[in-house]
This record gives structure tokens, C-alpha cells and sequence, in this order.
């Protein structure tokens, strides 16, 4: 069979696109901020990671522009020949000292972050265990280990206990979890995995990609959230959230660290961290230490909007965390709204299966901590009343 074959059936994005609800690619003309330009027309920005708004911040900018002109654009090797800069080593040693973890590491992206840390943790005989809504990332990086993964409910502590008396007394255990789960903001329990990990013999991973700068003392992630920092044996994080950049990290104890840099080959085989990258998110990083206001602002304009949306009459998931899911169930009603919405001026992500099931398709609010309260109460206006007026023809 032709491997091209495949593409003959692959007709959904063409059959959205016809119907002038293709909800992907909108391009962007101006920065990422609470206010943007996209396809020539103002919209309010409900859709970015970028949750502290630094992406915009002028000491961040020129932190980037500096390295720039002193190091160039890209080191042209990994970071075991000729890609090691000072900048990688400031960057990892700041951020060992903000988590209070002996040491660092850092990767290109946050993606291969997970690719990296996982493979290399979980061996052959080893075992790692995860929560069903855990980021993409991070089954690709089991799928990635020789180790055998087992999967808990979301949230499901019994499943989670049940899996851990499946794995053998002699092999080794990882239970990984997003700290903030993406697509509907709500925060892992923590406490009860830390718990089960003791009894059980197992360590403990946490994806704090949403959680850096969103939760936590000062905005350091789920285990400062919970008070568990020296509980949990690894932290991993990104760049391109509340760091303003690009790029991810691993935060633990010094022997785990030097054991994962000699042995995860998507650290050892990719080009590093460019330097305005490395430099922007080490800039970030200090504005983040000198500014903690901002994570309380985050917090505060995350309690408004969900305020103001159940004001509005919106249906939301309650969450504590700037992530705020709008059930809309349905795929095509969704990518409909979704598409109204950005047409009158609020851009949102819609998220369709895999990343939800069938029947429980939503809309993806997340907030910054630049977004002002009269921009939520007119984005909550707009979205309020153009589910009224779908509802009002939309065949159910």
C-alpha cells in the first residue's frame, strides 16, 4: 500500500475550512499582548499562555536584543560540544536557586523537556504511571522510555493506588502529572500522589508548564502551592508561558540532573538553548523574583473574569487558576462559536478530541495578568451574547 494513501481520508480540515470554521493558524500581526492585531482587526486576547504578560515587558525585550548582538542568533551545536554558553549556566543556576532545587537543566523546548526527562528516567524495567489528561508531551516521552506506562482517571486517587500495587517490588516507579492540567485548569492533587509515592516506593514528576508563575510562593509551581517542595523529585517547566520565551527545564537533585545530561538523548543530540532565548527567560525570571504582585494580579483578574462569566450567564468549569474551560460540547457548535467570536473581537482557543472526548468539547479561556477588568466585562458581553444568539438556531 502506497504510504500516501492515508491522505485520501485526512478530509476534515478541508471539510471546516469549507464551511468557514477553521479555527487554526489565524495569523498574528502585532505582539502578544492582552490586545492584539490578527488579520488586520483588533481582538481581545482570551487565548495566550502568556500569563504574566512579559512577553511585552521592556527589560525582558532588551535583555533579548543584548544577547543578540553580543552572542548572534544560534550556537550551532548542543550543549555537550560548542553550545554551552554562560548565559545556559546563569539561566540554570537562577532558576535551581527561585525552585529551591539543588540543580537545572535546560532544553530547546518545553516538549522535548518532557521527551528528555521521562526517557531517560524510566528504563527498562521500569514503570511509569500517569494521569489520562497529562500533556501530550508527556506520553510521547513514556512512548520514548523502554519502561512500561500504566494510566490512572483523571484525578482518580483509587485508580492511582490500584496502578502502583501493579508494579513489581523490584523495578522502579515514576508517577508523572501536569500540576495545572491545560485544557481545564484545575490543580493535581498533589498531597494525596506524594502520599501514595511513599507508600509505594515511587518518585514524583510535576509538569508545571501552567503552573511557573501562575501558582505557588511567588508563582514556583504546584509542590510550593501544596507545600510539598521537598517532596517532589522533579520539576519540570517551560519557557514559552510565563518566562516570555522559548524553551524548558529540569529542576532536581544534583545526581538526577548529571544523570539525565550523560544519558537523554534529546538533550545530547539537540542544538541548545539560543541565546536570546536563554537570555529573555533569564530576564523574566528576575523580573518575576522582583515583581510577585504579578502573580497576585494574575490570580485576581482570573477571580473577576470567572465572575464576570457566570454573570453573564456563561457556563464555565470552576477552576482556581487562570485556565477557565467554556463547555460547549459539541465539535462543530464549537468551532462555529469559536469562529463568531473572533468575527466580533474575542479571540479564544477551541478544543476538539483528542485533547477532550467526543462530547465534551470547549472553549479555552486563559488569562494574563496585563488583562484589565473592562476588557474581561466587554469580552464576557460578546461571548455571552453570541451563544444566546447560536443557541437560538443551532439544530441540537
Amino acid at each position: 500500500m502506497d504510504l500516501y494513501k492515508k491522505f485520501e481520508s485526512f478530509t476534515l480540515p478541508r471539510e471546516y475550512q469549507e464551511k468557514g470554521i477553521y479555527p487554526y493558524f489565524h495569523c498574528l500581526e502585532s505582539r502578544q499582548a492582552k490586545e492584539v492585531v490578527m488579520e488586520g482587526q483588533r481582538k481581545i486576547m482570551l487565548g495566550s499562555n502568556n500569563y504574566l504578560g512579559l512577553t511585552t515587558c521592556p527589560e525582558v525585550i532588551e535583555a533579548g536584543i543584548k544577547a543578540l548582538e553580543k552572542y548572534g542568533t544560534g550556537c550551532s551545536g548542543s550543549r555537550f560540544m560548542n553550545g554551552t554558553l554562560d548565559l545556559h549556566l546563569e539561566l540554570e543556576n537562577e532558576l535551581a536557586s527561585f525552585l529551591r532545587k539543588e540543580a537545572v537543566m535546560t532544553w530547546s523546548t518545553g516538549f522535548q523537556s518532557n521527551l528528555g526527562i521521562i526517557s531517560s528516567l524510566v528504563g527498562r524495567n521500569d514503570y511509569v504511571i500517569c494521569d489520562r489528561e497529562n500533556h501530550a508531551s508527556i506520553y510521547d516521552g513514556c512512548k520514548l522510555s523502554y519502561g512500561t506506562m500504566l494510566r490512572y482517571h483523571h484525578s482518580d486517587m483509587d485508580e492511582l493506588e490500584h496502578q502502583l500495587k501493579r508494579v513489581p517490588a523490584d523495578c522502579g516507579c515514576l508517577i508523572v502529572t501536569d500540576g495545572v492540567f491545560s485544557m481545564k485548569g484545575d490543580i493535581a492533587n498533589l498531597p494525596k500522589i506524594v502520599e501514595l509515592a511513599k507508600k509505594y516506593g515511587a518518585r514524583v514528576m510535576v509538569d508545571d508548564a501552567h503552573s511557573f508563575g501562575v501558582i505557588g510562593e511567588g508563582g514556583r509551581g504546584t509542590a510550593s502551592y501544596f507545600g510539598l517542595e521537598d517532596e517532589v523529585d522533579v520539576y519540570m517547566g517551560t519557557f514559552s508561558k510565563s518566562l516570555a520565551s522559548l524553551g524548558g527545564y529540569m529542576a532536581a537533585s544534583k545526581a538526577a540532573v548529571d544523570y539525565v545530561k550523560h544519558t537523554s538523548r534529546p538533550f545530547m543530540f539537540s542544538a541548545s538553548l539560543p541565546p536570546a532565548n536563554a537570555a529573555s527567560a533569564l530576564a523574566a525570571l528576575k523580573y518575576i523574583e522582583n515583581h510577585p504582585e504579578l502573580v497576585k494580579r494574575l490570580s485576581d483578574i482570573s477571580a473577576y473574569t470567572r465572575k464576570s462569566f457566570k454573570e453573564h450567564g456563561i457556563n464555565i468549569h470552576e477552576s482556581e487558576t487562570p485556565i477557565i474551560p467554556i463547555y460547549t460540547r459539541d465539535a462543530e457548535y464549537t468551532l462555529t462559536l469559536a469562529r463568531n467570536l473572533f468575527d466580533k473581537g474575542v479571540y479564544v482557543n477551541p478544543v476538539l478530541p483528542p485533547a477532550t472526548p467526543a462530547t465534551e468539547c470547549l472553549l479555552r479561556v486563559s488569562l494574563m495578568a496585563t488583562v484589565t477588568e473592562d476588557l474581561v466585562d466587554e469580552a464576557a458581553a460578546i461571548i455571552a451574547s453570541e451563544i444566546k444568539a447560536l443557541d437560538a438556531i443551532w439544530d441540537k
